[in-house]
């Protein structure tokens, strides 16, 4: 499987980015699956507390996402885009799974909702009522976690569980974090699970956050394939989902007791 992440930097402007989130679908052509930060069409608003954020807000039929669409089918790519979706007047952070042929397969949004200094998340998102969401390919099965949703284990164990072999993650992750913590934490739970899981970031200065890139996957025995710098670019990998055994041949999982378990 082929994969591609789109480290990328934001703009004050929806309509940049959305323009910087097509160009990354021509520089992915030949991969299979791209996908991208934390609500990568804005800013990251979620660092102020109680602002109006309706105006980020991207509808279900609205032009960005038929735009991605498009561009999904023009360039024959899974993608996985991360908006600030309206949904029944409520706004979510939710990935969608787009096909090569320009549809919808699906969607997640955010689980576990932060509440922290220059993460007032609480204040724009609401918790998914739909959990955890694994999609079937053509080359693997795809869970997805988004960003603070990776360090509670049981958001990729659940994944894991549904049958994925690759858990992607957009986050925004900032240099003022712990880093080599996070990386750590994403080889560990991929090793506990057995499959591959890739984490795509934002990059670049906004107001008051540095988000730092270092864009990474890891693989089944918690090895790091690839981890990006502090720029923007794409960043690939060629994965071998053949390496990830059937939930039964998985230590960690075929031992499990979970009558035991809180």
């Amino acid at each position: 499987m082929k994969i591609a992440m789109a480290q990328m930097s934001m703009s004050q402007s929806m309509e940049k980015n959305l323009q910087t989130s097509l160009d990354f679908f021509r520089a992915a052509e030949g991969n299979q699956l791209l996908f991208f930060p934390e609500i990568q069409l804005t800013p990251f608003f979620p660092q102020y507390q109680g602002r109006d954020a309706k105006p980020y807000l991207v509808r279900s039929a609205g032009s960005e996402i038929a735009a991605l669409k498009y561009a999904a089918r023009a360039h024959g790519l899974y993608a996985s885009p991360n908006i600030y979706l309206e949904r029944d007047g409520k706004g979510y952070d939710t990935s969608l799974l787009i096909t090569p042929q320009g549809e919808v397969a699906g969607s997640a949004a955010m689980v576990h909702i932060a509440q922290a200094e220059h993460f007032y998340e609480q204040d724009y998102y609401t918790p998914s009522d739909s959990g955890f969401q694994v999609f079937e390919t053509p080359f693997g099965k795809v869970g997805i976690v988004i960003c603070f949703d990776r360090h509670l284990p049981e958001s990729i164990r659940t994944c894991a569980l549904k049958g994925a072999q690759i858990v992607i993650i957009p986050t925004a992750n900032t240099s003022a974090e712990p880093s080599e913590q996070f990386a750590w934490e994403i080889r560990a739970q991929a090793r506990q699970n057995g499959v591959f899981i890739a984490m795509c970031n934002r990059v670049g200065r906004e107001d008051q956050m540095d988000f730092c890139g270092e864009s990474m996957v890891a693989g089944p025995e918690g090895e790091l394939i690839v981890k990006a710098g502090n720029s923007e670019g794409l960043v690939t990998a060629d994965l071998d989902l053949t390496r990830v055994l059937p939930l039964e041949k998985r230590p960690y999982l075929a031992l499990r007791r979970p009558e035991w378990y809180l």
